[in-house]
């Protein structure tokens, strides 16, 4: 419960901060300096993750995540950057958040396993903390470098993604279904058979219809 407690306290304060920094314009300042950095794209990745790696020295995951990237991922968009990419990018950045103090929190870890193996007896003397700091830093200086891996070889992350299908519009034939000849139905002239079923024959003379309507209508 406290640490939940703990987290919401932070998705609190992060909205907070991010609607007061949106409110003031912040993030306009924050796009224009970053979107005028010598390099392009290149120049902008190294800035930021420059940036980010000596943030996560005094901000853990979650302020960086919830406060920092909202920021920084418009500016990114604008240059053109692949947002997926990015987001990976900088989370292989963040990484090394948990391996050097004073937010390590793979560190305290390790320093709270190391005590209980050494209190049960399983090794046979304490291990430091400046043990495990030192440690750390060669898996520090390797999630740097992949850092650089993904910089400048993107095909380490854009290979896994979808292709965008591309259409050539030049190319799109749209076929339209042939339609029969509707054949109009033709009424027969007098004293021809009907050709269109259900109409009444026009076989009969004038002189026959003559001699019904008479008949019809004669009196006794």
């Amino acid at each position: 419960m406290r640490l939940t407690a703990m987290v919401v306290f932070i998705l609190i304060g992060a909205r907070v901060f991010s609607m007061v920094f949106q409110g003031v314009d912040g993030a306009k300042w924050v796009e224009h300096m970053l979107s005028g950095l010598p390099g392009g794209q290149t120049g902008f990745l190294i800035a930021v993750n420059i940036f980010i790696f000596f943030l996560a020295f005094f901000l853990d995951f979650f302020e960086i995540a919830f406060i920092i990237l909202p920021m920084l991922g418009p500016v990114a968009d604008k240059l053109g950057i692949d947002l997926i990419w990015f987001g990976v990018l900088l989370c292989v950045n963040m990484q090394t958040s948990f391996m050097h103090p004073p937010f390590g929190f793979a560190l305290f870890y390790l320093r709270g396993i190391a005590d209980t193996l050494f209190k049960e007896g399983r090794i046979p003397k304490a291990i430091k903390s400046n043990d495990i700091y030192l440690g750390a830093i060669p898996w520090v200086f390797m999630q740097v470098i992949l850092v650089a891996v993904v910089i400048f070889v993107p095909q380490t992350v854009t290979m896994f993604l979808d292709k965008p299908e591309v259409i050539d519009l030049d190319k799109v034939k749209i076929e339209m279904p042939a339609e029969e000849d509707a054949v109009a139905p033709q009424i027969p002239a007098s004293g021809a058979a009907s050709a269109v079923p259900g109409m009444p024959s026009t076989d009969t003379s004038d002189a026959d219809e003559q001699k019904k309507v008479d008949d019809l209508f004669k009196t006794k």
